[in-house]
């Protein structure tokens, strides 16, 4: 009997914190979860454990997660996913990567990523976005300014040739774009909750000090960020279209 193909493919960078895990689940089930799609839906490949990718060409849409990884580090199995990046692009295959997907897909397509200049930014943030975004298939129903959750040391200090910047945050300029058709960068994140996001304040929260920032603040001001939550559901909307 031959396997039915899954309809999503989930790129799985990285994972949680262990004890966030037990807790809630680790990226992926977050991601699911906001797409709208069963688990039995969905193949996961977790290229740090030397996971093959599959032929991008045959899934509806493509998510690649998040990491405690740096993408600067150019680890192998980051850096051999380049080539299968540039492909999922000219193929217009429905891609969002996020957080480190969105540093990986940049630096892929020939952008700069490394570590931002001013420190991390962690916590819950303001979102604007730019006019560009208004006639994008999967920004152009969002509100011009919404909260979203953030956790990251690293950004997309320049963006790919050709790339289409669609959001920006006080801290972070590049906090979206998309790459011709349907590959987006999200350098937020919208498969964090209100309780995944106030561990990270927590567990970073030495060196959110040696930064200057106040962890307690940040802990206090973190909201509920529907409006980029929904950005999964949407995702999956646009890609079944496809």
């Amino acid at each position: 009997m031959t396997e039915t193909r899954k309809s999503w493919l989930i790129v799985k960078m990285g994972s949680t914190f262990p004890a966030l895990k037990e807790r809630l689940g680790d990226f992926e089930d977050w991601i699911l979860a906001g797409m709208g799609v069963p688990r039995q839906q969905a193949e996961v490949v977790h290229p740090p454990a030397g996971d093959p990718l599959p032929d991008p060409e045959g899934f509806a849409g493509i998510v690649m997660t998040g990491s405690h990884a740096m993408v600067s580090d150019r680890e192998r199995w980051s850096e051999s996913l380049a080539p299968w990046l540039q492909r999922v692009a000219a193929q217009g295959v429905p891609f969002l990567g996020i957080c480190y997907g969105h540093q990986l897909l940049g630096r892929a397509l020939g952008g700069e990523v490394a570590d931002h200049p001013c420190g991390p930014e962690v916590g819950t943030v303001r979102v604007t976005l730019r006019r560009e975004a208004s006639a994008d298939p999967l920004f152009g129903q969002l509100p011009e300014t919404f909260p979203a959750q953030v956790t990251h040391g690293q950004s997309v200090l320049q963006l790919p040739p050709g790339a289409l910047l669609l959001a920006s945050s006080d801290h972070e300029p590049h906090q979206a774009f998309r790459v011709g058709k349907a590959a987006w960068g999200v350098q937020f994140h919208p498969e964090f909750s209100v309780a995944a996001t106030r561990f990270y304040v927590e567990a970073l929260a030495d060196r959110l000090r040696a930064w200057g920032c106040d962890p307690e603040r940040l802990r206090s001001s973190v909201c509920d960020t529907p409006e980029a939550a929904g950005l999964l559901r949407r995702f999956t909307a646009l890609a079944s279209r496809r």
